[in-house]
């Protein structure tokens, strides 16, 4: 075998597989983005990696009660159904998923830049904002579009 028969020898490329980063948050456009990315992922054969952020909000942190446990108990079921959707993906017999599921608490846009950084994602996908509030001080969204190192598609 020929140094130019081996791959990754100098002067040819070597193939890397793609790694996808989904932002999901049990919201109706993450959940569009999360379809969006899987049948993206799938067909480039990539690997994806579903990113659940539970938010830490300043009034649960100082004023904890029953309020904080409508919240915790919310987050839970949106955590254990991403995790059901990823065991059934695992079994679906479709083409072949690659995937994770990473649980974190925090906030979403660090969360979600750390890491597609450590992971070395090449795309971010995320569902867009509904809040009105997010035309004045910026959705997740565009924190990341304006931050991220690699290419953000936000899904309507």
């Amino acid at each position: 075998m020929s140094g130019s028969d081996i791959p990754g020898a100098p002067g040819e490329a070597s193939p890397k597989r793609l790694t996808m980063l989904v932002g999901v948050d049990g919201s109706e456009s993450s959940l569009r983005a999360r379809a969006y990315a899987v049948g993206l992922a799938r067909r480039s054969h990539a690997y994806l990696i579903m990113v659940y952020v539970r938010q830490l909000s300043t009034m649960t942190a100082f004023a904890p009660g029953p309020g904080t446990a409508a919240i915790e108990e919310a987050e839970d079921e949106v955590a254990a159904e991403l995790r059901k959707e990823m065991t059934m993906l695992a079994e679906d017999p479709g083409p072949p998923l690659d995937a994770e599921l990473i649980e974190c608490t925090g906030s979403p846009f660090q969360a979600l830049h750390q890491i597609a950084a450590d992971r070395r994602a090449d795309a971010i996908i995320v569902g867009a904002s509904k809040q009105a509030g997010h035309r004045f001080v910026g959705s997740l969204a565009v924190h990341l579009v304006r931050n991220a190192t690699c290419p953000v598609t936000v899904v309507p």
